[in-house]
């Protein structure tokens, strides 16, 4: 009978010893869990306001670039040593109380920083047909708020202004080259990805908006 209890009582202490093992052991890989995602967490966090900051910090020295080109006249600043492209006007969205500066060129370097103007189409501002594309997701998803009789103002290198009606939006195949033909009026031609919430970037299809110069 004590033989018997003595034996009872030590399974049970090795029962208790290895549930306790086997309860720390849990709470150890719990933890290790819990610290594993917080750490991606803040990796994630991380790695999203780096981005933001790349962003802001691109916009002060693109402003910055703008600034001394306004000052000059004449679009010779880079925002930084290897930019391959510089700031050369400025449009305000008016009721939309938005202002872009609007770089040189529509390569995807140029616009992942901001709109960019067509190679060999005017200057903003200038006589001719300007166009200047940009980003859905990002510069020009503001492109979505524009309606025709509102009104878009570009600030030109040599500091004048000038404003632009919007007179039309739709929706065009990327091939239509009908968007940037010169019509021999001074206009301005917007143009950015459509659909706006589309998943992919890219596409066919995109969304155009037409705006002349008061007075043309």
């Amino acid at each position: 009978m004590i033989q018997t209890l003595r034996l009872w009582l030590i399974d049970r202490r090795i029962d208790l010893r290895y549930g306790w093992r086997a309860l720390w052991a849990r709470r150890n890989r719990r933890r290790l869990v819990i610290a594993a995602l917080a750490a991606a967490g803040l990796w994630q966090l991380g790695a999203g306001l780096a981005l933001h900051a790349k962003a802001w910090l691109a916009q002060t020295l693109i402003e910055q670039a703008w600034q001394r080109n306004l000052a000059e006249a004449r679009p010779h600043a880079r925002p930084w040593a290897w930019a391959d492209t510089t700031a050369v006007a400025r449009i305000t969205f008016v009721e939309q109380a938005r202002s872009l500066i609007v770089l040189d060129g529509d390569s995807g370097r140029v616009l992942a920083f901001g709109p960019g103007r067509r190679a060999g189409s005017p200057l903003p501002g200038s006589a001719g047909n300007s166009v200047v594309s940009g980003h859905r997701d990002t510069h020009f998803r503001i492109l979505e708020q524009v309606a025709p009789g509102q009104h878009v103002e570009v600030e030109r290198l040599d500091g004048r202004h000038r404003t632009y009606r919007v007179v039309a939006t739709r929706v065009v195949d990327r091939r239509d080259l009908g968007v940037v033909a010169d019509r021999g009026i001074d206009e301005l031609t917007l143009v950015t990805c459509w659909p706006f919430d589309a998943i992919r970037p890219g596409g066919p299809l995109r969304y155009v908006v037409s705006a002349v110069a008061d007075g043309a």
